[in-house]
């Protein structure tokens, strides 16, 4: 048997703040809904998110009080969401949950150990999401070198072996193409790198001819650059048999089907959802496509998810802090997509769901409102 985990250090006072008491019990939810943020993924985690907590509400709330959700909006911001944290914390929330941007996330988990707050990360990847390990942080979605690693092994699976990136500089997209060039490397493939910062879609076009790459990765923002890069190779005959792939994600945004049509198809993408889903991940589905007009993505699952588990963490204890950082090992939840337990992962800083479901899925050419399973890790 397991001894149990060290108690979390009590956090810095912030005067005249309780975390528990009143009529409720606040949680903080961090989402991306402005530009520069991609805002169809903020859409969804936060329509997930406002799903669970209702449902944890007519189940009876924390200890006998309702479940309320306090959401600021980060809009893709490092330092808004960090500023976020600390205004969260000074009105009393309980834990805060969310944030889909990885920079942002990171930002977020730092300050919220930094001041002693349980954060629970619904949907950010970046192996490194704070800087030394924390019992404060948990995390739902996969760390990104395992499912980048996923999206390399369809790559290979497929016969691609030098693969260009077409990617901008940010701390995401440069994790993602080492993680890439690591992996490939020792299996015989090559990682080109484009610097967007550098070419036009046209000149990233000739390059792509000259270095003679079979697939092209899009690890860049949306819809700037994505579409315009996009648009560019699929008109370009001496490109016509590459493979693109955005492993972020970007394909499964509506906008991304209504700015580039049929040119959107058949672009494989990193989803985090099972082959089938279960009675309870049917049901919230059904339900979220209701409110939302449309299929939910992954991310609407990882919102209801962690309000699951937030729950499941403070119905013993009412909200308290400490006593949630410490149950995050001892968390059993039957999430939408499996059963969540939380872990220590090698090279992972936090507590981490070590079995979230990896696909690798695109849209079909012959139904670009149909997803297809490609790969599954």
């Amino acid at each position: 048997m397991s001894t149990p985990p060290p108690t979390p250090p009590p956090p810095p006072s912030i005067p005249g703040v309780e975390p528990t008491g009143g009529s409720s019990v606040r949680i903080g939810a961090l989402v991306p809904l402005t530009r520069p943020g991609w805002v169809e993924a903020g859409q969804h985690l936060l329509a997930g998110l406002e799903l669970g907590v209702r449902e944890v509400n007519d189940a009876g709330g924390i200890d006998g009080k309702p479940l309320e959700l306090v959401v600021r909006d980060t809009a893709a911001d490092p330092q808004r969401a960090a500023a976020a944290v600390d205004e969260l914390a000074g009105l009393g929330v309980a834990a805060v949950v969310g944030e889909y941007h990885s920079v942002v996330a990171r930002a977020a988990a730092g300050r919220a150990d930094a001041i002693g707050l349980p954060f629970l990360c619904s949907s950010a990847v970046l192996d490194a999401l704070t800087e030394q390990p924390t019992d404060w942080v948990a995390r739902l979605s996969p760390p990104q070198s395992r499912g980048w690693q996923v999206y390399a092994d369809f790559l290979l699976a497929a016969g691609h072996s030098r693969i260009a990136v077409a990617t901008q500089s940010t701390v995401y997209w440069a994790s993602g193409t080492r993680i890439l060039r690591d992996y490939l490397a020792p299996r015989g493939g090559t990682v080109i790198e484009l610097d967007m910062s550098a070419l036009s879609p046209t000149a990233m076009c000739d390059e792509l001819v000259d270095r003679g790459a079979t697939a092209l990765l899009l690890l860049v923002g949306h819809p700037e650059p994505a579409v315009p890069i996009v648009k560019s190779v699929r008109h370009d005959q001496r490109l016509a048999e590459i493979l693109i792939g955005a492993p972020a994600g970007q394909p499964e945004f509506a906008e991304w089907a209504k700015l580039l049509g049929d040119d959107g198809a058949a672009i494989p993408f990193l989803r985090y959802l099972p082959e089938r889903l279960g009675p309870l991940g049917a049901r919230v589905e059904t339900t979220l496509r209701e409110r939302l007009g449309e299929g939910p993505f992954f991310v609407a699952f990882e919102g209801y998810d962690s309000v699951a588990v937030l729950a499941a963490a403070m119905r013993s204890h009412g909200g308290d802090r400490a006593r949630t950082a410490e149950s995050w090992p001892r968390v059993e939840v039957d999430g939408t997509r499996g059963q969540i337990t939380f872990s220590r992962t090698p090279g992972i800083s936090v507590w981490q769901w070590a079995r979230t479901p990896i696909q690798v899925v695109d849209r079909d050419p012959a139904e670009p409102d149909r997803f297809r399973v490609l790969h599954v890790g």
